[in-house]
């Protein structure tokens, strides 16, 4: 095994549209429970947390079974895209957005329940729409709760490992991520390649907590 630029590159990549995808996805469904009356709210909600307590095998065997060639699913976008998207570097990206969807949701819910509800109270009675509200008002009155959520997806989706590797696999130059590297190179005796893999995912994980406590620090 020869040390190479592709899995750091990957990483980021799968990371950085995984949060996109988590951001967009989380504050549409954080806005949904938040603002709406909805009958089984807490199970609706557990489901949603799931992907931080089940095991990575257990997600990256549901993706599977879900995107595989034998569902309907896996065989539209076959039948669509001329390929099966299992060990793809797309594949990655749904099972990274997967683990990392609950901590954005988690902390945009509690940026918007944090919005002071009579500011929401006198918008609404001024004729501000749904729309409005959300875009105007909730959304930068969150803006530090996103940004935390925005950081916690990204460094959870840069280092996801197991859900990723049943689902993307392992393939040099083409789906392997940093923590994939850092398992073929300790399978092969590479432990040297494996600390610089390390050192790398270490560094961007330390920077980008550390500047979660900054930003708490200063708000």
């Amino acid at each position: 095994m020869e040390w190479s630029w592709f899995p750091v590159q990957l990483s980021i990549i799968v990371a950085l549209t995984a949060t996109m995808m988590t951001l967009i996805i989380g504050i549409i469904t954080a806005y949904w429970i938040v603002t709406k009356s909805i009958k089984g709210k807490a199970i609706i909600e557990t489901i949603l947390f799931l992907p931080l307590v089940l095991p990575p095998t257990v997600i990256g065997f549901l993706l599977i079974v879900v995107f595989g060639k034998n569902s309907p699913p896996g065989q539209w976008i076959e039948w669509l895209t001329g390929r099966s998207l299992l060990f793809t570097s797309t594949a990655a990206i749904i099972a990274a957005t997967i683990v990392a969807f609950p901590l954005m949701y988690q902390s945009v819910k509690t940026g918007f329940l944090s919005v002071d509800h009579q500011i929401i109270s006198a918008a609404k009675v001024d004729g501000a729409s749904g729309w409005k509200l959300l875009t105007v008002i909730i959304l930068p009155l969150s803006i530090r709760a996103i940004i935390t959520g925005m950081i916690l997806s990204f460094t959870r989706a840069f280092g996801e490992f197991g859900a990723t590797l049943m689902f993307a696999g392992n393939i040099p130059g083409s789906t392997q991520t940093i923590p994939a590297a850092i398992y073929l190179a300790l399978e092969t005796g590479e432990t040297q390649i494996a600390w610089y893999y390390a050192l790398i995912s270490i560094g961007f994980s330390f920077i980008l907590l550390f500047s979660i406590n900054r930003t708490k620090r200063y708000s």
